[in-house]
């Protein structure tokens, strides 16, 4: 694994030790940034389930000011620790250890606000929609906020619910990436939707996109 893009491009990102973890290959981190990015102006990104934080420091290398990580494993914090330094990035992050449930009630606390969710749990759970719910119930998200989920690919999540629209979703073999975006209010604003996408630089699609 590698940093794709950015500041930190090319620096080598170490690994979480054992199986218990499923990095997200280079290949679908290029893929996902092209939807999101690719680079940004600033924002705050959270990395929840962040394994060896991959996501966020490709976040962080793109252009986000800071980033939070969150893993309940302590070898995946190390890691994370480990990979911040590599690329020069850790005055730009901070590191917990704890349940998502949990770090989500202590960010709301905090009044910790995000621009971009990177929400990667493990395959056997199926409640990434769940967390989004509670990210929007703890105000966690910027209006503007975009939630990157990725998941097995023979699972379903609805294109939209609550305040979440799917905006883009596409499917690399066994994992599936859908980008959601959030809108603080329910109601159609089609003002508000165009800035939104603007700034990500995400297109509005119906369609899906499969590869190989």
């Amino acid at each position: 694994m590698r940093v794709v893009s950015g500041s930190a491009k090319g620096r080598p990102l170490k690994a979480v030790p054992g199986t218990g973890t499923r990095p997200t290959t280079d290949k679908v981190k290029e893929a996902l940034f092209s939807m999101i990015g690719p680079y940004f102006e600033g924002g705050v990104a959270l990395d929840l389930f962040a394994g060896s934080g991959g996501l966020g420091i490709e976040a962080l290398s793109r252009g986000m000011d800071k980033a939070v990580f969150i893993d309940m494993e302590s070898k995946s914090i190390d890691v994370i620790k480990e990979n911040l330094r590599k690329t020069g990035l850790e005055g730009q992050a901070e590191v917990f250890r704890n349940d998502a449930g949990r770090a989500l009630k202590a960010l709301a606390k905090r009044g910790a606000l995000f621009d971009a969710v990177f929400l990667d749990p493990p395959y056997r759970l199926k409640h990434g929609d769940e967390l989004m719910s509670r990210m929007a119930e703890l105000d966690l998200l910027c209006s503007e906020a975009v939630i990157v989920l990725e998941y097995e690919s023979g699972h379903e999540y609805p294109e939209s619910f609550g305040p979440f629209e799917q905006v883009r979703k596409a499917v690399y073999g066994e994992t599936t990436l859908s980008i959601y975006r959030f809108a603080a209010k329910q109601q159609d604003d089609t003002e508000h939707t165009e800035a939104g996408m603007e700034k990500y630089g995400i297109a509005e699609s119906g369609g899906e996109d499969h590869h190989d």
